[in-house]
């Protein structure tokens, strides 16, 4: 990777606000987190059964100064000390990126700041260095959060190859519509997770969707029709539904095919190093499955605690800090990029 010379420390003021939660950090040196400030909007979307984007913009709106003054306050920083402003810019909710896009513009212009864009999606795989000090590229990573599910080599700070993704729905998307389907709610990832660890995850052996020619590639939609089917197919026959064996169940179906797919590609393509990232790497039968496949293949595994799997600012800070030592900069003209896939700038 081509560097800056670093004479002095580099401190990094991030900015996350790509779906319902509005976050700002500041990282010294891509690797230290000296604050982590996070205002959640889940108890309000709650009440709507998933995120209202526009209530989420507005919901920004109201927070992001209070949250950003926060962080710098708790990192002991002003804004003169700070040596570059990183925002998520994409992918997201079009009107919650545009907050946090417009906002970081805004500071970086006054006080005189370089600005970097950061993908998101980078940022969850970034959240690995902070815990993780000794941790470097390259490594297999499985992304899995609401919106993605992408298997891909991490060729370098910032530099991916993708091997594997969802061809239908992401495996949070997935947990999200099965937990509604069944009474749980939202956020359905950790409510089909608390679920679980009270049922058989053998009671119903559903499927393991797979991509004809694609051996890495994921498909959850037609699990969660087979779900769907079993819960109707219950209800017509006035069978009682044991929500905890469903949701173990299904849960040991996603984590099954998430698994063996990342220690599958991680020995074909020589690497020794896995890591997790997003939000459903927050999966307790996630971590354990994919813990006892990898010492099973004598693979080393990373993944985050668990606030640092869900959205927040000091991923984002530390995917900055490696943009800014390559010099990837951004320009005034710097819009939100509500698709924006990975690798793309």
């Amino acid at each position: 990777m081509e560097g800056k010379a670093l004479k002095d420390d580099v401190y990094i003021l991030a900015i996350e606000s790509s779906c319902d939660e509005t976050a700002a950090s500041v990282v010294k040196n891509g690797r230290t987190v000296l604050s982590n400030i996070i205002s959640s909007q889940i108890p309000l979307h709650t009440l709507y059964g998933g995120v209202v984007p526009e209530i989420a913009s507005r919901k920004h709106i109201e927070a992001i100064n209070q949250v950003i003054e926060k962080a710098l306050e708790e990192a002991n920083r002003k804004l003169e000390q700070i040596t570059a402003i990183a925002v998520t810019y994409g992918p997201g909710l079009v009107g919650a990126l545009l907050v946090g896009v417009a906002e970081a513009k805004a500071i970086a212009f006054a006080a005189k700041k370089p600005l970097i864009g950061v993908h998101h999606i980078e940022g969850h795989v970034s959240a690995n260095f902070i815990e993780h000090q000794d941790l470097e590229p390259p490594f297999v990573c499985l992304i899995v959060s609401g919106g993605h599910t992408h298997l891909v080599i991490v060729k370098d700070y910032g530099t991916f190859e993708i091997i594997g993704r969802t061809r239908d729905d992401a495996a949070g998307e997935a947990f999200d519509k099965v937990a509604r389907a069944v009474g749980l709610g939202y956020p359905g990832g950790p409510k089909i997770d608390k679920a679980a660890m009270e049922g058989n995850p053998h009671a119903v052996e559903f499927p393991r969707g797979k991509v004809e020619g694609a051996p890495y590639d994921f498909s959850f939609s037609g699990l969660k029709s087979c779900v769907l089917n079993y819960i109707n197919h219950a209800k017509m026959t006035g069978e009682e539904i044991c929500v905890p064996d469903l949701a173990a169940s299904f849960q040991n179906s996603v984590v099954d095919s998430l698994v063996s797919r990342t220690v599958a590609a991680a020995k074909e393509f020589g690497y020794w190093k896995v890591a997790l990232a997003g939000g459903v790497a927050s999966n307790t039968a996630l971590r354990k499955g994919m813990e006892s496949a990898c010492k099973k293949e004598g693979l080393s595994l990373f993944y985050p605690s668990p606030i640092f799997c869900t959205d927040n600012a000091a991923m984002i800070g530390v995917a900055g800090y490696y943009e800014w030592l390559k010099g990837n900069t951004s320009g005034w003209d710097l819009n939100a990029v509500p698709n924006l896939k990975l690798g793309e700038r």
